[in-house]
């Protein structure tokens, strides 16, 4: 099937430029010549240096840290200038969508910010969405334009398959990510764990943290077992250490742990490198620069993956066809 559309742009922010440079190399596309200055006053600016007119448009950006909100505005701004630029069609690709964690309100008198984004990115021009494994799959509802949330996961499953291990045990950090954990097990051929955890109300005026995780026990037995914990991301690390705290209790032998999403914020690092971890292994939808990382981190790349749906996205051609023959059906 032809695409209806002459040509494919593709145009990158600045929240994970390596990755967008990836994705146009596995395309052939080079990227899209575009200016993006911020200027002293802290308004960004944003032009199009080439015709877009009814041209099929690809907007890369992963909304990361630092600056968060310089790159939300900076894809706002680019959706809004290929929009009055006459674009054909407009897919907003987005490896990371902040604020995944604000899907309802579980308190008195908060904002569902995921869906406020979501509202800002289709008045801004965007026709349709793409994503990596949403931390909260309803964010898919908050569109009224096409989503396609595009999964990591089998990336993760065919990395540790390959080792070969027969004494792994896959280990969900709490209930809320058991499903997930379960069907990653189940894809691995290896048991899962639970780590059973409650999270007590309380504010902290620092840094903001509205709640603070208890780890109370683990369901099932990981003695003398390779655990290998899985998450869609890692922020803080707190969550995860405390499960590698409460593994080693419990005795297990080795202790590896891997999400899509590196978000590491603040002294995560740290405080993983510090850790028992054997190996941290984790996607680029998340730019993570050479000297933030070490020698037991793994960046596994999607840069193929999302390439891969742009290509078929432009032709015209159902992007569910691809994981028909990549994935295992427990992901599914």
């Amino acid at each position: 099937m032809g695409s209806r559309f002459d040509e494919m742009r593709i145009f990158a922010g600045n929240g994970n430029l390596p990755l967008a440079r990836a994705i146009s190399d596995r395309l052939g596309v080079p990227l899209g010549d575009i200016t993006i200055v911020k200027f002293s006053n802290e308004n960004i600016f944003v032009k199009l240096n080439e015709s877009v007119r009814e041209k099929d448009v690809f907007v890369i950006q992963s909304l990361s840290m630092p600056d968060l909100s310089d790159r939300i505005m900076e894809l706002l701004i680019m959706l809004d200038a290929c929009k009055r630029a006459s674009a054909g069609r407009i897919t907003a690709v987005i490896p990371y969508y902040a604020y995944g964690r604000t899907d309802k309100k579980d308190q008195p008198r908060v904002p569902i910010t995921a869906r406020l984004l979501a509202d800002m990115i289709q008045v801004a021009g965007a026709h349709q969405v793409m994503t990596i494994d949403l931390h909260a799959g309803q964010i898919q509802g908050f569109f009224s334009i096409p989503m396609d949330e595009l999964t990591a996961m089998n990336l993760l499953v065919r990395y540790f398959a390959d080792k070969g291990w027969n004494d792994l045990i896959v280990v969900s950090p709490d209930v809320g990510f058991a499903k997930r954990a379960r069907n990653f097990a189940e894809a691995l051929n290896a048991p899962l764990a639970i780590a059973e955890k409650r999270r007590l109300q309380h504010f902290d005026r620092k840094d903001g943290s509205l709640t603070v995780p208890e780890i109370l026990n683990l369901i099932g037995d990981v003695r003398g077992k390779r655990c290998l914990i899985v998450d869609d991301e890692i922020a803080t690390g707190s969550s995860i250490l405390e499960v590698v705290q409460l593994l080693e209790k419990e005795g297990a032998s080795e202790i590896y742990a891997c999400c899509v999403h590196a978000v590491f914020a603040g002294n995560a690092i740290e405080r993983l490198r510090a850790s028992s971890l054997r190996e941290v292994v984790v996607t680029d939808t998340l730019p993570i620069p050479p000297e933030r990382r070490w020698p037991g981190l793994t960046i596994l790349s999607v840069s193929t993956l999302i390439a891969e749906v742009i290509q078929r996205i432009h032709s015209g051609v159902s992007v569910d066809t691809i994981f028909q023959h990549r994935r295992h059906p427990a992901l599914s």
